[in-house]
Formats: C-alpha cells, structure tokens, sequence
C-alpha cells in the first residue's frame, strides 16, 4: 500500500519554519513570563512535588554541566540549527521528518537565543530554567528543553523504523528475500512513501 507522496522542497520548509518560529515564541514568551513572575531560586509548588516552579540560570548543559565553557554550548547548538535548516533545503520531503525537525529546531532557536542575547553577555549567555519535576528527573529545565528531548527521542523512532528523509522506507534483508522469489513478471515497489 502506497503512502502520500512526498513534500515539495517548500512545503518541507515552510512546515519546520513555521513549527520553528512557534516552538521558539513558546519557550521565550514562558521564559519572559517565568523572569517577571517568578523569584530566583525560590520554589513555587504548582502541583505539590509534581510540578515545581524554580527559577534559575544555566551556563552549562544538562545538570549545569560544563558551565565554564558556555561557548562551546553556544556553537553546538548553532551547527545543530544549521544542519537542520541545511536538511530542510536540501533533503526533508517527509511530513514526519519536517514536523519533527520543525519542533526541534525551535527548542534549539530557543535555547540558543538565551545563549546570545541573555546576560552575561553575547554567545556566553546562561538558559533560563524553571520547570521541575522530581519524579520525572532531577534537572530543572525549559520549554525549549521539552521539545529537544521529546523530538530527538522521535529521530531516533523514525531512524530505527528505516523511515528517510525524504519518506521512503529502507528495505529489510526479509523484504529483499521475499521479491527476490516473486515471480519474475513481477517488480516490487520499492519507491513507498511514508508520511
């Protein structure tokens, strides 16, 4: 059974820039609201210790880590976001893939704009972190943070079910066995598309 055909080139990227620029309003606009509202440092319980706001600032990674060399964070994340605008010009005609690497180029914009423009200063800048919840991990992270993990948790999903960039499946060694003892009038479709 034949999927969708695939996406234009423009329509790939219109659909990550536009889920970009909506995943990177989120995350500023709930930073801006957590930096107005919020106390530095202060816990503010919204759901017991199912949800905690807490303010604070990270110049390092995951688990404030590596916070003397908040540069290095500052140009991972820019080759990150140029890889996937690169990918979206030039490979992305996947739905799947333009929706997932719309939403995560949007956590990586969100972040890296804190990086650039948030003190202390141009590309040392710390993330502004606020949500908490212990029963899921120790960190406190962002909006931004949320999209990252989920969709490269997603990138994996499509990569292990052999789903291309530009929506084509890759063959598996018992689809190959099985056409090669199709009768010979016979040609498999190995163009399908998926979403």
């Amino acid at each position: 059974m034949a999927g969708r055909a695939p996406l234009r080139a423009a329509a790939a990227g219109i659909i990550i820039a536009i889920l970009a620029v909506l995943v990177l309003a989120a995350d500023q606009f709930a930073k801006h609201l957590a930096l107005t509202d919020l106390a530095y440092e202060q816990p503010v319980h919204v759901i017991g210790n199912f949800l905690t706001f807490y303010l604070t600032k990270n110049s390092g990674a995951a688990f404030s880590l590596g916070a003397g060399v908040t540069w290095i964070f500052t140009i991972a994340l820019s080759i990150v976001a140029v890889i996937i605008v690169w990918l979206a010009v030039t490979r992305v005609r996947s739905r799947a893939w333009a929706i997932i690497l719309g939403l995560l180029l949007g956590g990586v914009l969100g972040n890296l704009a804190d990086r650039l423009f948030r003190e202390p200063g141009f590309a040392v800048g710390h993330v502004v972190d606020f949500i908490f919840t212990p029963w899921m991990m120790p960190a406190i992270y962002n909006v931004a943070d949320m999209f990252i993990t989920t969709m490269m948790v997603c990138v994996a999903l499509l990569v292990l079910l052999g789903v291309r960039l530009d929506g084509s499946r890759e063959r598996r060694r018992g689809a190959v066995a099985s056409d090669a003892s199709a009768p010979s009038g016979e040609q498999p479709d190995s163009s399908r598309h998926e979403g």
